[in-house]
């Protein structure tokens, strides 16, 4: 009866060698078609759901997402489902499981819980995975640091899928935190050169890499337990190896943008030269943007070295981005071809595309319903936590002229900023306390996702969901001293935010640079004057910069408010580059703004939302200009005594296309 066993599981076994053609096996000619689907930067809009308005918004969530990914699944017989990064953080329930009600180990983060109902193959780990500490993120993803303080996590709940990181090491042992890589071993359908279908084993390589940069946006987090290595020198460690063990398909999961420019390893969008070691295909996130973009004449990618924004390719390899917040699915599709006794991808036959969640017709796709059932209960405390009141406005915070000078969301930011630094100052750092404290802060939510993109909290109470509206990020404050030099070099960087004007032209000119990112145009406040012209050429744009009333000396110290963002480097400003940083608080920029509103009770616009820094410098034009923000706006404008401002076309995206009188 043994025997007899033993020969049937032998059998089984024989049938299953037979079943899928491996190696020597495949006909030479055989093709097989795979389609990579790629999210990215989900950060935790899980649900259609605004926790800052406490409302509905169809225009992004995961959930619709998954209809996307369903539907693909369904079309394309050979799949694979990744994810770029940044997924944990960004909503209020990222803070409300990570901060407020922390996730035990033996649950499973709400956006991992939904990805491994979705069955996603792998993914990687963004930037802002490291806002909430190593510990955190060890618990919630499973993984040894083999760290002093971070205990190796007891089966923790996690992804149900392989996560993958190479170039951020452990600065004991010189080894990657996470798995490098990972080798998938799939079974596909092929066409064999007879026209017949038949299963094939292949094996696929997917590597992950993080901008090296964290070193510095999260450098409370990782200084002294980790280091980052350059994207290009990991690649050509790991994927010769990845070769080496079998990988007949690599992919790179890239969680940065495009940057053609000189190669650095410190470098934070490097995804463009990762195309030149060796992979098939790259997938890339981190800048919010979609890739390939064709037909829109505003896209960065219309011109740029090495790149084909109608097909999908970077130096000739297939790559995909998929907007952000689940707006989008992105999709490569390959064919493989196997000779010479290996597989070989055929890039003159791929194809690159993102899917919209918004239909053609201005819908938008359904919903997967299981998706709000399993998060419902971190949905409803999440809710319940925003709620929590904390102050009065009489007026209208927003940010739908920000851009053009209003400060209603942005004071009250600064304000708390400059009184915390001072503050710490007096207490610990008397040494500078005949130096005038600046602050600076940028209006976060500008329109750069789309017509739902806006601060806005309005006149009445104020809850935690509307401070969090106000400041979107967990930063941590810093404050670094200057000189007179130093600000006008800071605010020329901001004044990229802004197109050159030609006063001549009767052609409408867009005032906003569609490239320059809205959460670097930042506003200097405290007894600070300035102006910026348009008209002028990029570096020197900024005028009659004063400090209570006089021209600014250059050499006169300052010292400013700021985040650890900004202060250790980000947004490459001139000059602030973490070397002039002599506060680094433990405390985040929002809760010194929660605690500065409970402080100050009821906020009136001419005490906490009127002190404006900054105007355009007046010029008339020939032809119109035009700036572009959420439609039915106007009052908000007159309301924060923007002058010169007028309807102009329905863009019938929700956003209205302005004109501004700039001699107004």
């Amino acid at each position: 009866m043994r025997n007899a066993i033993l020969m049937g599981m032998a059998g089984i076994a024989l049938a299953g060698c037979s079943s899928t053609n491996t190696g020597s096996s495949v006909p030479e000619g055989t093709t097989v078609d795979i389609a990579l689907l790629e999210t990215t930067d989900i950060h935790q809009n899980i649900l259609s759901y605004d926790y800052y308005k406490l409302a509905a918004n169809s225009t992004f969530g995961l959930e619709r997402t998954a209809t996307l990914i369903n539907q693909a699944r369904a079309q394309y017989k050979n799949t694979l489902l990744l994810d770029d990064g940044d997924l944990i953080q960004g909503t209020a329930l990222g803070d409300y499981q990570a901060v407020i009600n922390p996730v035990k180990c033996s649950d499973t983060l709400a956006v991992h819980k939904v990805m491994n109902y979705l069955k996603y193959d792998a993914g990687t780990i963004g930037n802002h995975e490291f806002n909430y500490g190593l510990p955190f993120l060890s618990q919630v993803t499973n993984t040894h640091f083999r760290l002093p303080g971070i205990a190796a996590p007891a089966r923790c709940g996690s992804p149900a899928f392989p996560q993958v990181l190479a170039n951020v090491a452990n600065l004991q042992d010189k080894k990657p935190i996470f798995q490098p890589y990972t080798l998938l071993d799939r079974t596909y359908t092929a066409t064999g050169p007879d026209g017949k279908t038949m299963p094939v084993a292949l094996k696929i390589g997917v590597i992950g890499f993080t901008p090296p940069t964290i070193m510095d946006w999260d450098k409370k987090n990782l200084d002294g337990k980790v280091y980052t290595n350059g994207l290009v020198e990991t690649a050509n460690t790991y994927v010769p190896e990845m070769r080496g063990k079998g990988a007949n398909l690599v992919v790179a999961l890239s969680h940065g943008g495009l940057d053609p420019s000189a190669y650095s390893p410190t470098m934070e969008n490097g995804s463009w030269h990762l195309t030149k070691t060796g992979i098939d295909a790259m997938m890339i996130g981190h800048s919010h943007d979609v890739f390939p973009n064709p037909g829109v004449a505003s896209s960065q990618f219309n011109n740029m070295t090495g790149v084909d924004n109608t097909k999908g390719l970077v130096n000739g390899v297939p790559t995909v981005m998929a907007g952000n917040w689940g707006n989008r699915l992105g999709i490569i599709r390959l064919t493989l071809t196997y000779t010479g006794g290996k597989w070989v991808v055929q890039n003159d036959k791929s194809a690159v595309e993102t899917r919209s969640i918004k239909n053609a017709d201005g819908t938008f796709v359904a919903p997967d319903p299981a998706v709000a059932q399993m998060v419902a209960a971190e949905h409803q405390g999440t809710i319940d936590y925003v709620k929590t009141p904390i102050g009065n406005t009489d007026f209208n915070m927003n940010t739908y002229f920000a851009l053009l000078g209003d400060v209603s969301a942005m004071q009250i930011v600064n304000m708390a900023q400059q009184d915390y630094v001072q503050k710490y100052i007096q207490t610990n750092l008397p040494q500078y306390a005949s130096i005038p404290v600046l602050s600076v802060t940028a209006p976060f939510k500008a329109g750069r996702n789309g017509a739902s993109d806006y601060t806005a909290v309005a006149q009445g109470a104020i809850a935690i969901n509307n401070a969090a509206d106000l400041y979107l990020y967990p930063n941590t404050v810093q404050a670094v001293k200057v000189t007179g030099a130093d600000l006008k070099n800071w605010l020329e960087r901001s004044a990229e935010m802004f197109n050159t004007i030609n006063p001549a032209s009767t052609a409408p000119q867009d005032l906003l640079n569609p490239n320059f990112q809205v959460f670097n145009f930042d506003v200097l406040y405290g007894d600070i004057q300035y102006q910026i012209d348009v008209t002028r050429p990029v570096g020197s744009r900024i005028v009659n910069l004063t400090y209570k009333g006089s021209a600014i000396d250059p050499s006169k110290p300052f010292i400013v408010a700021t985040n650890n963002y900004r202060a250790s480097g980000g947004g490459n400003f001139p000059g602030i580059d973490g070397t002039k940083t002599i506060i680094q608080a433990p405390d985040a920029n929002r809760d010194v703004l929660i605690s500065y509103i409970k402080t100050n009770g009821t906020l009136t616009r001419a005490q906490y939302g009127a002190t404006r820094s900054w105007s355009f410098v007046r010029v008339s034009t020939a032809g119109p200009v035009r700036f572009k923000s959420a439609a039915n706006q106007l009052a908000a404008a007159t309301q924060a005594g923007i002058q010169g401002v007028t309807q102009g076309a329905d863009n019938n995206d929700g956003t209205w296309t302005y004109l501004i009188d700039l001699n107004q």
